[in-house]
């Protein structure tokens, strides 16, 4: 099985495929090389990044990525200041020192290609690192696709024909599932709730004192990225003159004598998706949830419902009430990376936003005392009502309409609990023929409309 670890990954913006996924790769290729002997050998590095990575590359840092990706950086930790500042520096550098590899003569220019004319057959997010000797033959070449949610995938791996449709995960887990149907009968052979199954996979994994110090680690993240957002101001890099605004709704929420507290409940979700979202815009550290396009919506769900007044170590814990939310939505996601996809190259943003909403659906569910019942049919509900959306930033920047677009998200994923928690009766629709039905509308999507910036709002709107 996948591991709650797994779905929510630390690292830094604007995207879990564009940014995430390529620095991945840059140093996994390298490792790859190195364990094959030639890396020492490398006189001259080049990376070309495809598809969808190159007609929205810049946009989304993934040329940034790349380059840093080949100093050795992780996204989980890499210092997004210092990120700024290298790639900086390396754009007008004459060389660069391949982690655990010798310096080699780097020019940005010609060692980093754009060919957004190269479609790749297996996944539209496609990145090729190549090592050359003194003489300019190739010594070493590795592709790898960023498949979304900052996973990567050899074409190995993406060629190989999926057993009964569905990704081949290592490693069974306790309860095993790859579908909400056989969630649901562990959960009703086992008197269990989503999370408790969830649980148990991850203690089969790890002790559970990891396990918790991993969801602490995940929540300070979200949480910190939330308080990033709601303190600075200005305008968000890229161009398009987008003013961060959640820093002065947040002044305004907190000072302003307010009656209607049913409106303000809108606001407060608002706000802390904002915050998130144009954390990530900026290249701050965000938490894929499950990707950085969507990294608003369920800390802002955690942040309202669970964590307003406060929060302990022993709420993040597996059994505390952030530790729930955050299993119980990891789990639904899984479902969604082993059935369909996480990215936006595939699926649009339905595969984004849409997972997002059906994932914080779910685990606020949870936290309210849903039954796993109650949490399907949240989960159901979250995507049903976000099938068909596209993904199509203007300027190739993960601003407009996605900051705005979490805000919009983290609202429906809490009527989607509110819905599914009042309604006792059995509902016509399932988790799994939603997800399928995601998947067929991904694949039928033109891919003008999937992360491409050909189409959409992308076109109509001017850039200014």
């Amino acid at each position: 099985m996948l591991s709650v670890l797994d779905i929510f990954k630390i690292g830094i913006g604007p995207s879990s495929s564009h940014t995430v996924g390529p620095m991945r790769i840059a140093t996994r290729a390298l490792a790859d090389a190195a364990a094959a002997g030639v890396l020492s050998k490398a006189a001259r590095v080049r990376i070309e990044l495809q598809g969808s990575l190159a007609l929205t590359g810049i946009g989304h840092g993934s040329d940034k990525a790349a380059v840093l990706g080949l100093l050795g950086a992780e996204p989980d930790t890499v210092d997004p200041d210092w990120a700024e500042t290298t790639f900086i520096q390396l754009k007008t550098a004459t060389e660069i020192a391949l982690h655990n590899g010798p310096v080699v003569p780097f020019n940005f220019r010609q060692d980093v290609d754009f060919r957004g004319d190269i479609v790749p057959r297996l996944h539209p997010n496609g990145l090729c690192v190549r090592l050359y000797d003194a003489g300019g033959a190739v010594i070493f070449e590795r592709t790898f696709y960023s498949v979304g949610g900052g996973f990567i995938a050899s074409s190995e791996q993406l060629s190989r024909p999926p057993e009964n449709d569905l990704i081949g995960i290592a490693g069974k887990g306790a309860l095993p599932f790859a579908s909400a149907a056989q969630l649901l009968q562990h959960c009703a052979q086992h008197g269990l709730n989503v999370y408790d199954v969830v649980l148990a996979n991850e203690d089969a994994k790890r002790p559970r004192g990891e396990t918790d110090v991993g969801l602490k680690r995940i929540w300070e993240a979200m949480n910190g990225s939330i308080d990033r957002g709601l303190r600075i101001d200005g305008i968000l890099p890229g161009g398009l003159s987008v003013r961060r605004r959640a820093s002065s709704l947040y002044e305004i929420l907190t000072s302003e004598s307010h009656n209607q507290e049913s409106e303000r409940l809108f606001d407060w979700l608002n706000v802390f998706a904002m915050a998130v979202n144009e954390e990530n815009a900026a290249g701050g550290r965000v938490v894929t949830a499950p990707t950085n396009g969507a990294a608003g919506i369920i800390p802002a769900l955690i942040r309202y419902y669970c964590a307003q007044d406060g929060w302990t170590d022993e709420d993040t814990k597996a059994d505390g009430r952030i530790g729930r939310f955050l299993l119980t939505a990891a789990g639904i996601g899984m479902i969604y990376k082993q059935r369909a996809s996480l990215s936006g190259a595939e699926m649009g943003c339905q595969g984004e936003v849409g997972v997002a909403c059906s994932m914080g659906a779910a685990g606020l569910c949870a936290v309210w005392g849903g039954t796993a019942a109650h949490i399907e049919h949240a989960a159901e509900i979250g995507m049903e009502h976000n099938l068909g959306l596209t993904c199509d930033p203007v300027g190739g920047l993960v601003q407009i309409p996605c900051i705005e677009r979490n805000a919009i998200g983290a609202v429906k994923a809490a009527n989607a609990a509110r819905l599914s928690l009042r309604d006792s009766s059995e509902h016509k629709v399932t988790l799994d023929q939603v997800i399928e039905t995601m998947r067929q509308t991904g694949l039928d999507m033109s891919s003008k409309y999937k992360e491409t910036s050909q189409g959409g709002l992308a076109v109509n709107v001017v850039e200014c």
